[in-house]
């Protein structure tokens, strides 16, 4: 049975794809009727762009896959809170749901006081936090030894 822990795993695998490539490692999957039709990990340094989330890639993918913009049937499964670019893109695809392991109290699109997320897309947070958190604290830990 595919479950949210299922798809969240799937992420975790794209996470680490991102940092095989010494990326952030964060990932994403987009979900349409239970079946993963978008895969995506940080791209921003292999493409030098600050813009290159996991979450746009995946949304640009997905996007294909379905042959139009809005993503109001899908789920998009992200390893990291998204922050507030990937939140205001999530409203323009009408996201239908977004799920998320580790928050990101920095970063995150939670910082802000007002919505970002479309009114009609559905938040669940804490999706196998600890091993998406893990990952990024273990990736950052090298970054600064």
């Amino acid at each position: 049975m595919f479950d949210d822990e299922y798809f969240m795993r799937e992420a975790l695998k794209e996470a680490r794809k991102a940092l095989e490539k010494d990326e952030v490692p964060v990932g994403a999957v987009i979900v349409c009727q239970n079946k993963i039709i978008a895969r995506a990990h940080n791209l921003t340094e292999t493409l030098n762009d600050v813009t290159a989330h996991a979450e746009m890639q995946a949304f640009t993918a997905a996007s294909h896959a379905l042959g139009g913009k809005y993503l109001t049937e899908c789920t998009l499964f992200v390893t990291l809170e998204p922050c507030f670019m990937c939140a205001g893109a999530s409203f323009w695809t009408q996201i239908g749901r977004l799920v998320y392991g580790a928050s990101d109290p920095k970063r995150g699109y939670n910082l802000v006081s007002y919505p970002v997320l479309h009114p009609k897309t559905q938040v669940t947070s804490g999706i196998l936090q600890k091993e998406c958190a893990d990952l990024l604290k273990s990736f950052f830990a090298g970054k600064r030894n």
